[in-house]
């Protein structure tokens, strides 16, 4: 048991910054199109997040054009997600916001933390510099 818990360590990083339900997050997720990579953005409302250690997963649900609402389940230590930031904090008193599936318009929206940007800007300060920190980490090992 512990092997396999040294083994999930290993695959976990701290290159992205804390968020939770309700906030607004833009996710860089890396797409291979045949021999080509290219980053494709994702940017939507936080409607969930479940699972513990390197199992973690989180949904995304954004409105496309249309009204028409799109969920993407995201794992959190994916190596195909390049970049994940945090755009907005919203102020839910819910983990799941499953609710949300049902609303058009208005009534979709979530509201905002207050003196949120400020604090949006630090937590992705902080996210950048434990990104660099960490490969920093991996180029002195090699």
């Amino acid at each position: 048991m512990d092997k396999l818990r040294l083994a999930e360590q290993t695959l976990m990083n701290d290159k992205h910054p804390e968020f939770k339900a309700g906030d607004t997050v833009n996710i860089h997720y890396r797409v291979r199109e045949g021999d080509k990579e290219r980053i494709q953005m994702f940017e939507g409302l936080v409607i969930s997040r479940r699972g513990s250690g390197a199992n973690q997963t989180f949904n995304v649900r954004k409105i496309s054009a249309g009204n028409i609402g799109v969920e993407r389940i995201f794992p959190l230590f994916s190596p195909f997600i390049a970049k994940i930031e945090l755009k907005k904090q919203g102020a839910v008193k819910r983990s799941k916001l499953y609710y949300l599936r049902e609303r058009q318009g208005k009534a979709a929206r979530v509201k905002e933390k207050d003196q949120n940007q400020s604090n949006v800007r630090e937590l992705n300060r902080q996210a950048e510099e434990r990104a660099q920190a960490a490969d920093q980490a991996s180029g002195e090992e090699e």
